[in-house]
């Protein structure tokens, strides 16, 4: 298999594994209990906070263990639109994660006020225009620190300056940057921040909100004491000691491994493919995570595409996972004004750490005879 779908999800490092597999085996503990075989695990869960808050240039306590980024994402608007009845506005962009779309979606219906902040035809947004958005009652400003179908990192120091002179509280999905770009919340001044385990090499179902000490909290989550009364319910103790070990391998390696390697692997793929006819990058090339592609084949219906690649063993995608099987085309391409028939015809090639120069080179040498058997051996004219 050549796995070309990291921001959809990563696979298990092995590192990762043996750390989080004695929490299956011997040390299975409820981390609540008084007595010592509970209390072990419950200094490891304490070990993985703090190797999560390094991850981000956060203290310790500021680190809330939850089930993913979706949780993290809800919960972190559960706090920012609660915290003050008299701010009923709220601003997300409009390329936001469906965690942010959809939770703004819900609080409209609560009666709040939503703008969407628009994105310029190459993804990046204008901070003149959100700063013009921003009124009296303004609660919250969320924006993902990178987008997950296009890589593009939006500018989340300044937004942070802005927010927080403007006294509005400030949340960033950075799911997708973390392990593949320098975090530090205190720099960027947000307020909320959300995590993903499965995205950083840990297992599915753990996640993490980073609370700035003194922001406003909500439980989402009620029931037990459980993270000092900030998200009830046992912990998933194996799950959190493997985000622990995967926020320190990714922080080990983050300026070699994703910034350098990677990247190059990223640039080789796009410099082989948009030689080819009719192929276009999606966005700018800068800012841009290392490790993320998307590019429109104009005349391909890029589902139709991705099952030849599947036959061949390749793993691609045509944007999130989480809005796979949709008729519809991307809301984030779409937000940066592509046609549909080019939307419809766009596929994400996201890189990670067992990705090699083999893969790279078996994609670019299988896909142009795939495109030439999707738009049919008469040539086409089609639009720029």
């Amino acid at each position: 298999m050549r796995y070309f779908d990291y921001n959809a999800t990563t696979p298990l490092a092995p590192e990762v594994f043996d750390a989080m597999a004695p929490y299956l085996r011997e040390r299975w503990g409820n981390p609540s209990s008084v007595y010592a075989f509970g209390h072990k695990v419950k200094e490891a869960i304490e070990c993985a906070r703090e190797s999560v808050a390094t991850l981000i240039g956060a203290e310790t306590g500021e680190v809330v263990f939850t089930s993913g980024g979706t949780e993290s994402s809800n919960t972190a608007f559960h706090c920012g639109l609660n915290a003050d009845v008299g701010r009923r506005h709220l601003i997300v962009s409009a390329v936001e994660h469906s965690a942010g779309i959809q939770s703004a979606a819900d609080f409209k219906t609560q009666g709040f006020r939503v703008t969407h902040l628009p994105v310029r035809s190459d993804g990046l947004m204008d901070l003149a225009e959100l700063d013009a958005m921003i009124q009296p009652d303004t609660a919250m400003l969320s924006l993902m620190w990178a987008n997950n179908e296009t890589g593009i990192i939006f500018p989340i120091a300044k937004a942070g300056d802005l927010c927080r002179r403007r006294g509005v509280l400030f949340h960033t999905d950075a799911v997708q940057a973390a392990g593949k770009i320098p975090i530090n919340v205190k720099a960027a001044k947000v307020d909320y921040l959300s995590l993903s385990g499965h995205k950083i090499y840990a297992p599915k179902g753990v996640g993490a909100l980073y609370v700035r000490e003194g922001a406003p909290y909500r439980a989402l989550i009620l029931g037990g004491g459980q993270e000092k009364r900030r998200r009830a319910g046992t912990q998933n103790a194996a799950s959190i000691v493997a985000m622990g070990a995967a926020a320190r391998l990714v922080l080990q390696s983050l300026e070699e491994e994703e910034a350098t390697r990677v990247g190059r692997l990223r640039d080789q793929l796009e410099k082989s493919l948009l030689q080819l006819p009719f192929v276009r990058r999606n966005g700018s090339p800068a800012p841009r995570l290392p490790n993320t592609s998307n590019l429109a084949f104009e005349g391909v219906e890029a589902e139709a595409l991705l099952l030849l690649l599947d036959k061949e063993g390749i793993c691609a995608s045509s944007g999130s996972a989480c809005s796979t099987g949709s008729l519809e085309p991307s809301h984030v391409l779409t937000a940066m004004g592509l046609p549909r028939s080019l939307a419809m015809g766009s596929v994400r090639f996201s890189l990670g750490r067992t990705t090699t120069m083999s893969d790279v080179n078996h994609l670019t040498s299988v896909l142009p005879k795939f495109l030439k058997r999707l738009r049919g051996a008469i040539p086409q004219t089609f639009p720029t």
